[in-house]
């Protein structure tokens, strides 16, 4: 406190904020689809900062082939054929809580194959509202999943997967509302 400053002064002046510095990448490595990369990139960004994610912390989603995809499939999760989506946390208190600001926190890598997403679309048509069967709707969702599993979210248990779908669902119906 400098000598002009009165106590009450002292204790009124607003405390700095946090600064949330997210550095979300996103990467196209799929000739399929023409996609919105920055849309993506908005999208993490705000479920990241919905979630709590302040501070340093870096995302990376990318998009990749059906057979990319399914490589990592295969070496990753042990499963056969291609998939939607796949999430690699890399910290690992990134996923126990994303509420870390004084170390800069590597969250992980969502990976989306628009192919499949392509073809589960017309699908999953109504799975959350707003989803109208579009690619795009479907890529959302994907991207929005992945990024919960990566901050810990998971859907094996009947709960878990109840709470994961209302995030799901929030974040998409907000990012709607903004992309209008």
């Amino acid at each position: 406190m400098t000598p002009s400053e009165s106590p009450e002064s002292a204790t009124t002046q607003p405390k700095p904020e946090k600064q949330t510095q997210l550095d979300v990448r996103v990467f196209n490595e799929q000739n399929d689809f023409e996609l919105n990369l920055e849309r993506y990139r908005q999208l993490a960004i705000s479920v990241l900062i919905g979630e709590g994610v302040v501070g340093v912390g870096e995302l990376s989603v990318t998009f990749v082939s059906s057979e990319a995809i399914k490589i990592l499939n295969e070496q990753h999760m042990g499963h056969d054929g291609p998939t939607d989506v796949l999430a690699f946390p890399i910290d690992e208190h990134a996923t126990q809580s994303p509420n870390l600001t004084e170390t800069p926190l590597m969250l992980g890598d969502v990976v989306v194959c628009p192919s499949v997403a392509a073809d589960n679309c017309s699908t999953n048509k109504g799975s959350y509202p707003g989803h109208q069967g579009s690619l795009a709707d479907e890529i959302d969702l994907l991207v929005v999943h992945g990024i919960l599993h990566v901050l810990g979210m998971d859907h094996a248990e009947n709960q878990e997967q109840r709470r994961m779908q209302e995030r799901e669902r929030v974040y998409l119906a907000n990012f709607a509302e903004k992309s209008l």
